[in-house]
């Protein structure tokens, strides 16, 4: 009985450095995803830079299009999963600092004006997440421009092929493009719903 309060100390202790460790980490999820997303738009941006100084010879001009733009456009793939993988652990992140906060407000009763829940007219923080929210994340934002490249580059290699009719390179450009969007959000989708549901508020 003796050992309680320098136990009950220490726990408390862990917890408030657990807690330091969940902020640096939750912090460190929006640096990654906003570094990532700049590195792959400079990098696409650079890219056309490069394509528009050789659009003067066909022949350069081929190469590099055949070259740079599948090489950002994998460059996008790894950029939206990265960034679906920080989004994902952002959300484990605040989750775990949520109890810890509950922990703490329930040492005194005045804790609980501290851990009282938002509104549901506002949401958390004054943001209100609904199933549509993923569409508005920088993942969303890179598989988007990167759907559109991958469609354009689809359409480039059919406009290479003798015979094909621009009409035809141009709708199959759009089709891949919607495909591969579709694909990616779905993806995002799933992965964010598989951790969204917060065992702690559930009915």
């Amino acid at each position: 009985m003796a050992d309680e309060p320098t136990d009950a100390a220490a726990v408390r202790s862990a917890l408030g450095t657990e807690l330091f460790v969940l902020q640096s980490a939750a912090s460190s999820t929006i640096s990654e995803a906003g570094t990532r997303s700049a590195i792959y738009l400079s990098t696409l941006s650079g890219g056309l830079v490069a394509i528009g100084f050789g659009s003067s010879s066909p022949p350069l001009l081929q190469v590099l299009t055949l070259t740079v733009l599948p090489t950002v456009f994998a460059l996008g793939w790894f950029t939206v999963v990265r960034l679906v993988d920080t989004s994902v652990e952002n959300i484990i992140a605040r989750r775990r600092m949520r109890r810890i906060r509950g922990y703490f407000a329930s040492l005194d009763p005045l804790g609980a004006l501290i851990e009282a829940d938002d509104p549901r007219t506002t949401g958390e923080l004054g943001v209100r997440y609904l199933n549509s929210s993923y569409l508005f994340t920088m993942a969303t934002m890179v598989a988007t421009v990167n759907a559109v490249l991958g469609g354009a580059i689809v359409s480039l290699l059919l406009a290479l092929i003798p015979g094909v009719a621009h009409f035809a390179a141009v709708s199959m450009g759009i089709v891949v493009g919607v495909l591969t969007l579709t694909a990616t959000l779905r993806y995002e989708r799933r992965r964010i719903r598989s951790v969204s549901r917060d065992p702690d508020r559930e009915p």
